[in-house]
């Protein structure tokens, strides 16, 4: 049976540009590169050498905590670079794709008669465990640690997003492979949004016999699956549960097990008020986005280019490459180039305001925001403003305060273990304060974690 949950707390930001379901036929310039940095708490070892060539599905580099975690190689080619930073951090492996790809072939499975080790063996072989996620501290899962449960998040709720529905039209078996093979290893959630055709579809497919199904019906960060565990089985103290916020995973699962092979294809909207023609594409993780990007925008003033939404993306370039989660690549004005008159005494009219400053929120339209911040950060006001945009049942800003002040036991009973960088990032946007308040979560998990080892 599934249950509904309604969220009344969060804010959908209408922006314009959003994807229209076109697909555009891309060709690739045939330069990939997987990024460690996608992959949160992961300290890579690189496991190639430039010059090497590789086939799809064979391992780039390994989580040097838990060797036993690949990550496999999304295109078969020659290793052209492996660049480094401050500290010889490693910043990505560049691939050169071969014309003719070839892939290892991890063979053919049956799910239904494999248990959960061999599922995971499976994943940990193939290089594609690393992209499931746990909590505690929203980082890569412990392949060692036995979750009490996984949640999956088929719901992107997030401002111009690619819409998972769209995504999934004749990939119905492969989601559901994917979702058979988690099931096996620990009980798994899946939420969806309020969304009558993909609903029936799941049915259609009984996806029920396997797996809990959630509608949450509420506005962005429904979405979110911290936001879905604290609704369903919030983690405490010493517990673990493992995460797919992106469920572009459970694809990639899922294609393993019914083709013996590392597919990792997915679908982007190339969406933002900038863009001449919002669309989707297929593209492969890690590919250059300059197949995707170039010739797309508007050239006549400066724009940011966001590998992601606009909320939790990074910024990046057309040189850049596509994010192992990503889903969108957003481009939007950069507002470094706007001279207003008389700044914030007019009314803007075509401005987007949370408070309802301008009388912009008499009518509902789409905006094209710009980039800038608009304010310098001052000191923390305690007024509320996150918790209106935060649907969980945690205080907002006195745990972002005990993070600042470095109080573990305070964080602790806030409910620190319950929360991922993403769950704040509405609260970023509304934060009178201007805060980053998604980097200042991030440094306090990763204090946490240090302290727990």
């Amino acid at each position: 049976m599934t249950h509904v949950i309604k969220l009344k707390k969060g804010l959908d930001i209408r922006l314009q540009g959003k994807a229209e379901e076109t697909k555009l036929q891309l060709k690739s310039n045939g330069r990939y590169a997987l990024v460690p940095d996608d992959f949160e708490g992961v300290t890579p070892k690189v496991v190639v050498h430039e010059g090497d060539h590789v086939d799809a599905g064979d391992p780039l580099f390994v989580n040097k905590v838990y060797p036993q975690v690949k990550f496999a190689s999304p295109v078969s080619g020659r290793v052209t670079a492996i660049e480094r930073g401050e500290r010889r951090k490693v910043l990505c492996v560049k691939v050169e794709a071969d014309k003719e790809q070839s892939y290892v072939d991890y063979g053919k499975r049956d799910v239904a008669k494999m248990n959960g080790h061999d599922v995971v063996e499976a994943l940990l072989n193939a290089g594609i465990f690393g992209y499931i996620n746990q909590l505690p501290y929203a980082v890569s899962a412990n392949p060692e640690t036995q979750p009490k449960a996984i949640f999956v998040s088929a719901l992107r709720d997030k401002p111009l997003a690619c819409d998972f529905g769209y995504e999934v039209q004749g990939q119905e078996q492969d989601f559901t492979t994917g979702l058979l093979a988690l099931s096996k290893v620990a009980k798994t959630y899946l939420g969806i949004g309020i969304q009558p055709d993909f609903h029936a579809c799941l049915q259609q497919l009984k996806v029920e016999d396997f797996v809990d199904m959630t509608v949450f019906d509420g506005p962005c960060p429904a979405g979110n699956v911290g936001v879905q565990v604290n609704h369903i089985d919030p983690v405490n103290k010493g517990e673990v549960v493992w995460t797919i916020g992106d469920p572009t995973v459970v694809l990639f699962i899922g294609r393993l097990f019914n083709t013996g092979r590392v597919d990792l294809r997915r679908l982007v909207a190339l969406c933002g008020s900038e863009v001449n023609k919002p669309c989707h594409a297929e593209m492969v993780v890690g590919e250059e986005l300059s197949t995707l990007v170039s010739n797309s925008y508007n050239g006549d003033h400066h724009v940011r280019i966001i590998n992601g939404n606009v909320l939790t993306g990074r910024p990046t370039t057309k040189d850049g490459f596509l994010g192992a989660h990503t889903s969108e690549i957003t481009i939007i004005p950069e507002g470094d180039d706007v001279d207003e008159i008389l700044g914030w005494a007019m009314p803007r009219l075509k401005h987007f305001s949370v408070n309802r400053s301008y009388f912009s929120w008499l009518c509902k339209k789409d905006y094209a925001l710009d980039a800038r911040v608009k304010g310098g950060e001052r000191h923390m006001i305690m007024s509320g403003e996150y918790d209106r945009v935060l649907p969980m049942d945690i205080y907002g800003e006195y745990l972002i305060k005990a993070i600042i002040a470095g109080d573990i036991d305070k964080m602790e009973q806030l409910g620190i273990y319950e929360v991922s960088p993403e769950d704040f990032a509405l609260a970023e946007f509304v934060c009178s304060s201007k805060m980053e308040l998604q980097r200042i979560v991030r440094e306090g998990l990763n204090n946490l974690r240090k302290e727990n080892a």
